[in-house]
């Protein structure tokens, strides 16, 4: 009678052990920007899978490489990530290639975007490390009511006109490419250490213009709506235009005639990923065209599945590359923020 007893709880033991470890394996962990895993949707895959998924958001690259990195990123399956940005992470050794044929949606894509190889920064030899979610070119959205004629240039939110009345973004790396455009440099994505020291002063120039530094869309809209802003750096492409619209903004928005840098967000897989095969689930699940498209209705972006009017083929557009220095630009960019005056630097 002892041992079966002993037999019995040895079983209810082991069947625990087990149930625990399956559930563990059901948890899938996204970081991910606003707008690309809503609850809903979520809840979605939850029930189609049986899964239960955990989702951070974040605002800025700066934020995302470090989140990635703290623990050699293991605390996350799967991450949202530019072309331009993935490179890093592929040096690091922090994102996994992915199996294709796990992913059948990807039939789904547009022509442009299911010919990976054509598209720079996907791919490292054979392998394949992040697909296609979401673009948006970063234009400049203005207000109707205190900009009557349309913005041509960047170069606008510089206008002393406009001091104190001009929302820029907080991030490091875009914000030195959108100088150094301004500035002629051949490549904005590859600045030398006189094109970064230029383009350092024009940033601390821009200062005296800018009425906030905002991090997400979220922000950027609070931010309008309590103040009289003129100008808006779009980050967020057509997103941020989308949000100010909704919330009653009369905005209009432009692609500048040097040209607007352009992201191409996509979904990677950490190379620690605790379920690397729900996440594979997971990034087959937003490719399908019902859920893609929501990018758009909702959020304002443009997605890879179904083509849209938030794109113009004509817009000249600058796509991201990896910016010499992401480091030095960010130690720069953070004592700009702090203060430090032109001969400081």
């Amino acid at each position: 009678m002892t041992i079966c007893k002993r037999l019995l709880l040895t079983g209810l033991l082991l069947l625990m052990i087990f149930s625990g470890m399956a559930q563990a394996e059901q948890l899938l962990r996204v970081l991910a920007w606003p707008g690309y895993a809503d609850p809903d949707m979520v809840a979605n895959f939850e029930k189609n899978t049986g899964s239960r998924v955990e989702v951070t958001y974040i605002n800025t690259d700066d934020e995302l490489w470090n989140k990635v990195l703290r623990n050699d990123g293991s605390d996350f399956d799967v991450f949202a990530v530019n072309t331009a940005e993935l490179q890093r992470y592929i040096n690091k050794g922090l994102s996994a290639p992915l199996d294709v044929s796990a992913i059948p949606n990807q039939a789904n894509q547009l022509a442009r975007f299911r010919s990976t190889g054509a598209i720079s920064g996907l791919m490292r030899g054979k392998h394949l490390y992040a697909l296609p979610y979401t673009y948006a070119e970063m234009g400049l959205i203005y207000n109707r009511k205190l900009v009557k004629i349309p913005p041509e240039s960047m170069a606008a939110m510089w206008d002393p006109q406009y001091r104190g009345r001009v929302l820029a973004y907080s991030g490091s790396v875009h914000n030195f490419s959108i100088a150094g455009l301004l500035n002629g440099s051949k490549n904005p994505f590859r600045l030398s250490d006189s094109e970064l020291q230029s383009a350092t002063m024009r940033l601390v120039q821009l200062r005296r213009n800018v009425l906030g530094f905002y991090s997400s869309p979220e922000e950027a809209v609070r931010l309008y709506q309590s103040n009289d802003v003129a100008l808006v750096f779009a980050n967020f492409g057509t997103q941020q235009l989308e949000a100010l619209r909704a919330a009653g903004a009369d905005v209009g928005y432009v692609v500048p005639k040097e040209g607007a840098l352009a992201w191409l967000d996509c979904w990677a897989i950490s190379s620690k990923s605790k379920a690397p095969q729900l996440a594979l689930k997971w990034i087959n699940y937003t490719l399908q065209a019902d859920v893609s498209i929501l990018l758009s209705k909702r959020h304002g972006l443009a997605n890879t599945v179904t083509a849209t009017s938030f794109s113009n083929s004509k817009d000249k557009l600058i796509w991201l590359e990896p910016a010499e220095d992401q480091d030095k630009r960010l130690a720069l960019w953070t004592r700009i923020l702090s203060g430090d005056t032109l001969q400081k630097f």
